[in-house]
């Protein structure tokens, strides 16, 4: 394998030139020659307009070729900045005033959110051709021309922003240094190639999408097919299409398509998976289960985060054991559990996940404070809460956060809620804290049913499983479990959601 730690976006471009790079339902296929001098040629467009090394350019555009081919652009040009295409007009002037913002990138005639939100900034509309190969056209504010330069492995090729469910999310300059070597742990973990190709569902506003999807694939030769966003009901006609080898996807879209799962086995069985990956919340040991049963695939949970550029661990590919309950090992990283004195802990013993290797970024952007409780003795803590066993598999229990303190025992709701996931009339289930007077926390637990169920009926289920200082104390029947913009379960708002949080 080439060294990918010494090369940027452009340089990650790696299949042979004939190779289809990207493809989409009802767009031409571009191959890799087509798509790296379209990058290029972006690049120096992007240039020509007044934007270079170290400048912010916003990205608000859906999935597809189109937004792959920007991101590309702009990171190998100044750096990406990647938003939610979701967001209202006040959530874009946050972000872009965050970022210091100096362009916006946006399908032609689009997102007039966003674009109002963009009053001191250069508008660049992406113009797709014929072919597949984008174009950029200087809709406003274009600024003297500068040099083509392109962007060097050590420049910042993105920004994103931590979730923030608890405080300001905190900006995460992400290098090209640090792309690369994510891109190479996936690769090696799943030995990616050529001969691979990857049903891209998950956002590329995302870590999990932008690296594990779209990039690993990319750096590996292989073929990404992207879609406009996620569907249940497309993903069949995708499959049947594309012939994907791969997808990753967060829990909450491998229960959609298990729902719908009974009605495509000819299908499935047509078109098996090499492997099936899940990330970026707790896959429930049941969910799992079901898939493999399903697909006839192995299904590997992966555990990541952006400040990592992704990956940090992942469960590995047969022969060797993929372990349900646990996110794999390391590969091209070190992993260790330290506790709150910032001393390293040994096998079976439970405390903070800390990371160190070249995925990890360097720090915060302007954030002393938070770098300083979050980069300990060269490692990165991760604040989630885990042990590693005898063969070097790490379990994540909680988030630290998310622990629920009930009169100082600490209970970790992805139990309970793998537990509640059991019942036949359970689809979805989220365990979490809720104030308490006396005990300081207490259990309730939010469930949406397949079929009818009582509380009572969940509290037995929950009691023949469970020590009882574990048991939902009340759970909320509800429509749908509340979720971020990647699908993640909002478990540390749910109590304030539910108007609880004042008990």
């Amino acid at each position: 394998m080439p060294n990918h730690l010494e090369k940027t976006l452009l340089g990650l471009l790696a299949g042979a030139d004939d190779q289809p790079a990207l493809v989409a339902p009802g767009r031409p296929t571009l191959t890799y020659r087509r798509l790296r001098a379209g990058v290029a040629g972006l690049a120096a467009q992007l240039n020509s307009l007044g934007l270079g090394r170290g400048d912010r350019i916003a990205i608000a555009m859906p999935n597809g070729p189109e937004l792959i081919q920007a991101f590309l652009a702009a990171a190998s040009c100044g750096t990406a900045a990647p938003l939610n295409p979701k967001y209202k007009q006040d959530e874009f002037a946050f972000y872009y005033g965050d970022i210091h913002a100096r362009a916006l990138i946006t399908l032609p005639e689009s997102m007039p959110l966003a674009r109002a939100a963009a009053t001191d900034m250069a508008i660049i509309a992406a113009v797709p051709g014929d072919d597949g190969v984008l174009a950029f056209a200087c809709e406003r504010g274009a600024l003297p021309a500068r040099p083509a330069e392109l962007a060097q492995p050590d420049d910042v090729a993105m920004i994103l922003h931590t979730s923030g469910t608890t405080s300001r999310p905190k900006r995460v300059p992400i290098r090209h240094r640090n792309l690369a070597a994510s891109a190479a742990n996936i690769i090696a973990t799943y030995r990616l190639g050529p001969a691979d190709t990857a049903l891209c569902v998950m956002p590329l506003f995302h870590i999990h999408g932008i690296v594990a999807s779209m990039l690993a694939t990319l750096a590996s030769g292989g073929t990404v097919v992207c879609p406009e966003g996620f569907s249940a009901l497309e993903f069949w006609r995708w499959v049947e299409q594309f012939r994907p080898t791969w997808y990753s996807a967060v829990p909450t879209m491998h229960q959609l398509l298990l729902a719908r799962a009974d009605r495509n086995r000819e299908l499935i069985a047509a078109h098996p998976f090499r492997f099936i990956r899940s990330s970026s919340a707790a896959l429930p040991p049941v969910v799992l289960e079901r898939l493999e049963a399903t697909f006839g695939a192995p299904v590997l949970e992966a555990y990541g985060m952006t400040e990592a550029t992704h990956q940090m661990a992942s469960n590995p590919l047969p022969p060797r054991p993929h372990k349900p309950g646990t996110v794999g090992y390391g590969v091209g990283v070190d992993l260790a559990i330290m506790d709150a004195a910032g001393e390293l802990l040994g096998p079976g013993q439970r405390g903070e996940v800390v990371i160190r290797g070249p995925n990890v970024i360097d720090g915060y952007e302007n954030n002393p404070e938070a770098n300083a409780s979050a980069f300990v003795r060269g490692w990165f803590r991760t604040g989630d809460q885990g042990e590693i066993d005898a063969d070097g598999y790490l379990a994540i229990t909680g988030r630290l956060k998310e622990l629920i303190n009930r009169g100082g025992e600490k209970i970790a709701p992805l139990e309970i809620d793998d537990v509640l996931l059991r019942h036949p009339a359970v689809a979805e289930a989220l365990a979490f804290a809720v104030p308490h007077p006396t005990l300081g926390e207490e259990v309730h637990a939010a469930v949406v049913l397949k079929a009818p169920a009582s509380p009572a009926e969940l509290r037995e289920h929950c009691a023949a499983r469970l020590a009882e200082f574990k048991v939902p104390r009340q759970f909320h029947i509800l429509d749908e479990i509340p979720r971020g913009a990647t699908g993640k379960p909002q478990r540390i708002n749910l109590a304030k959601q539910l108007g609880l949080s004042e008990l």
